[in-house]
């Protein structure tokens, strides 16, 4: 088998840091202050595909709410209030994302492609010595379209290939997902697709060619076997 791997493009919420739980605190506490109630299972069925301004969006839809441009920009600037104070604490990184993002960052070129906003990204990889690593970040806002567009994958793919100085090739360049809006994103910039089961289980996970409990449990070697077998239709 040749080692064929060329990139890697990671999410960042749910699969490099454990954050989604405090994205939907944050949430919860924005949308509370004018007397919305967003539940658990509400957040995780519906929204968490979505960037932030596309959460209020969808959100005031579903609850026939008329928010204006700039309300939702308020709202948005009040969850990221209320996220930086919730992720004050350590320990936001999953376990062996470090680990795995440097053994990868050493092999290949890496990238992020998110909802996230770009200081909140930031702000945890500069916590955690990761921020060299990656020298592309996709964030919120940098594409015309948010997840499952292919918009922000198909970006950083072209980012990552001007960054590094490469000719790629998509089919040998793996995202990494927890969620199907993420994995429909990554598919249809043509990327192979690895899910992890940080936030949804493995049946939910549909679009993903492998499945893995979270970074700690993947290596570098199921990433070359997975970009050498052929495509899925």
């Amino acid at each position: 088998m040749t080692a064929s791997l060329q990139a890697v493009i990671f999410d960042f919420d749910g699969v490099i840091a454990n954050s989604e739980p405090l994205h939907l605190r944050a949430f919860q506490r924005t949308l509370s202050g004018m007397g919305a109630e967003l539940t658990a299972e509400e957040y995780f069925a519906r929204y968490l595909g979505f960037d932030d301004v596309g959460v209020f969006q969808e959100f005031g839809k579903d609850r026939h709410l008329r928010f204006s441009d700039a309300e939702v920009r308020r709202l948005v600037a009040l969850k990221g209030e209320q996220l930086q104070e919730l992720t004050r604490g350590d320990g936001v990184l999953f376990p062996g994302a470090k680990e795995f993002i440097h053994a990868a960052a050493a092999r290949v070129p890496v990238a992020i492609a998110s909802g996230a906003l770009r200081h909140e990204i930031e702000e945890v990889l500069d916590a955690a010595g990761l921020r060299a690593l990656f020298p592309v970040i996709v964030a919120s806002g940098d594409t015309p379209q948010s997840k499952p567009s292919p918009d922000p994958y198909d970006l950083a793919f072209r980012h990552l290939q001007a960054a590094s100085g490469r000719r790629l090739e998509r089919r040998r360049c793996v995202a990494i997902e927890d969620s199907r809006w993420g994995l429909e994103s990554a598919r249809g910039a043509g990327l192979r697709c690895v899910a992890v089961t940080n936030s949804y289980p493995a049946h939910e996970l549909t679009g993903a060619e492998l499945v893995t409990r979270g970074l700690n449990e993947l290596t570098l070697e199921a990433l070359d076997h997975l970009v050498n077998d052929p495509c899925p239709p």
